[in-house]
């Protein structure tokens, strides 16, 4: 579904990654490219494969395959004499050279410009001029993001927010503060430690690791330092940034709060006049390698140590995915816990003015957090459906699955999680009211007949049904709530799908409607016999809530 999305948008290219689907490379999977990406989706741009993904020449010329990177031995003059033999159709090379022209001019990119190369030697290892690309129009998006990507997941008895007033604050955690190094040797430039977003790996097996092939162990956590970014060879790096210490410290001068701080111990000492202890851990993750767990004992068992000295501890963690936390969430003392994600460049900055107040929480789980590990079953690692023996480097997984992943898999085995998809806490208090589920003109037979538009036949997109909903702030300061659409489908699929979402500022005391236009796509299941999408005929489930189990507003779509 999210890949229809980007494609009906106008989506400009797509990348084939390293992968295998049905055993055929997803560069040259021509049901993959051809089919359903070009054919079923419309697509309209280009296809470019992920570096060095490209295994063939003219099978994947003919599969759909029209840019190879970051170059191709495999093409050039072999693509030519494919041509010449007969090999490759004329028109496919035509076909190629369309679609990433039409891309050319669909981004604009014959309106005048800085000249070609402009600021980059076409050797990158080469001197070349120093460019500024900072643009101080992005900052309030910058700040947005990091504030609202965090989530307050623990709040006991309103720990937080902060008072101005404290008299002590105690700072522990290898999370908190900048690395130690952000000039990277020129040897090093590409790969370096934290552009790859860890510098707890040496260096040359990290350059082994994404060059070459070899398998390696890699911790859990990033423990010289605080991440801000993900990893990998799309990873950020900064000409500056706000660590946690860094926002303490400024905060601290500006309130006259003691400050206290130990980011080596494990078993920390812990002054008992503190007020408040904040421990900050991470979770890094990158490409190039799969997360060895879901949480680190060396974590858990340092917010333990810490809680177990400190009545008001507040646990900060820097994660790229799921990262459980029961290893410590009923401990009496753990009071608040925060999902920092990845800030971006304003991460200190944007956690003290949420634990102060001066910002309220709005962040929401993009994903479900388990009470076990167990509780994700196979959705943990791949299956693998060859024997343990049998090749061993390309593990199989045949997505037994089928839909039900994250919060539907919960639901549909009945799992009770830590924290629910959707789930997050806020200072003020939201209510929800008078649901309103009405039908639209749009034609409601099984199949859609439109013509194939950029996303699919054309009829996908149109609104068949528009609900809404009233959303009050209760609570006495301001706030934003996601309001979060789900839908029961008929038959044996999910008991409910996310289906929209939207997020309002709303002030205390005040009312905000929040409305959704749901389209036949949104109600359709694959009929795997027709080989369409299928708006069934029957009754829909609505709901309208705070998160995937928090659904305070129910009511029925009739088709």
């Amino acid at each position: 579904m999210p890949f229809a999305d980007a494609v009906h948008a106008g989506l400009a290219s797509v990348m084939c990654s390293y992968n295998r689907a049905n055993n055929s490379h997803a560069c040259q999977n021509s049901k993959l490219l051809n089919g359903l990406l070009k054919g079923e989706l419309g697509f309209q741009g280009f296809v470019v494969s992920d570096w060095g993904a490209q295994q063939s020449g003219m099978a994947s010329a003919l599969a759909g395959l029209d840019v190879a990177m970051p170059s191709s031995i495999l093409w050039g003059a072999n693509l030519t004499l494919g041509v010449n033999n007969g090999t490759v159709p004329e028109s496919q090379v035509d076909n190629m050279v369309t679609r990433i022209l039409a891309t050319w001019y669909q981004l604009n990119q014959d309106q005048d410009t800085e000249a070609p190369g402009h600021g980059l030697a076409a050797n990158l290892w080469d001197p070349h001029p120093v460019v500024d690309a900072r643009n101080a129009s992005s900052k309030p998006t910058l700040w947005d993001g990091a504030v609202e990507g965090h989530v307050l997941v623990k709040n006991t008895d309103n720990a937080l927010p902060f008072k101005s007033n404290m008299k002590l604050v105690s700072l522990f955690g290898y999370s908190h503060k900048a690395p130690d190094k952000n000039t990277p040797e020129p040897a090093q430039a590409m790969f370096s430690p934290w552009s790859v977003g860890v510098q707890s790996a040496n260096i040359t097996e990290l350059n082994t690791g994404f060059l070459g092939n070899l398998s390696l162990t890699y911790s859990a956590i990033a423990p010289n330092g605080t991440l801000i970014s993900g990893g990998g060879s799309g990873a950020n790096g900064w000409s500056s940034f706000s660590s946690p210490f860094d926002a303490f410290v400024t905060r601290a001068r500006k309130d006259g709060t003691a400050l206290f701080w130990d980011f080596e111990s494990w078993d920390p000492s812990v002054n008992p006049t503190s007020e408040a202890c904040i421990v900050a851990g991470n979770a890094w993750a990158s490409e190039g390698w799969d997360r060895p767990a879901t949480y680190d004992a060396y974590t858990d068992e340092l917010i333990n140590n810490v809680a177990d000295k400190c009545a008001n501890t507040i646990v900060v963690l820097h994660n790229a995915g799921t990262r459980l936390v029961d290893g410590f969430f009923s401990h009496p003392n753990v009071t608040a816990i925060i999902y920092a994600h990845l800030p971006g460049q304003d991460s200190g900055d944007a956690l003290v003015s949420l634990l102060y107040g001066d910002e309220n929480p709005s962040g929401r789980l993009p994903y479900t957090v388990a009470r076990n590990e167990t509780d994700y079953g196979h959705l943990l690692k791949p299956d693998l459906t060859l024997a343990p023996n049998q090749f061993q480097h390309f593990p199989q997984s045949d997505f037994s699955e089928g839909v039900f992943i994250d919060y539907r898999h919960f639901d549909a085995k009945n799992i009770t999680p830590r924290f629910e998809f959707g789930f997050g806490l806020s200072y003020t208090t939201f209510e929800y009211a008078d649901l309103q589920v009405s039908n639209s003109q749009a034609h409601t037979q099984d199949y859609p007949a439109g013509t194939l538009t950029e996303g699919g036949r054309s009829d996908l997109w149109d609104v068949v049904a528009t609900v809404t909903a009233n959303v009050s702030n209760t609570g006495s300061i301001d706030g934003k709530e996601v309001a979060q659409l789900y839908v029961g489908i008929p038959g044996d699929g999910p008991v409910r799908q996310l289906r929209g979402f939207t997020k309002p500022a709303i002030k205390a005391g005040e009312t905000a409607t929040v409305t959704y236009e749901l389209t036949r796509r949104d109600l359709s299941v694959w009929d795997v016999s027709a080989q369409e999408w299928q708006l069934q005929q029957g009754d829909y489930a609505i709901f309208v809530g705070r998160s995937s189990r928090d659904l305070p507003l129910q009511g029925t779509l009739s088709i």
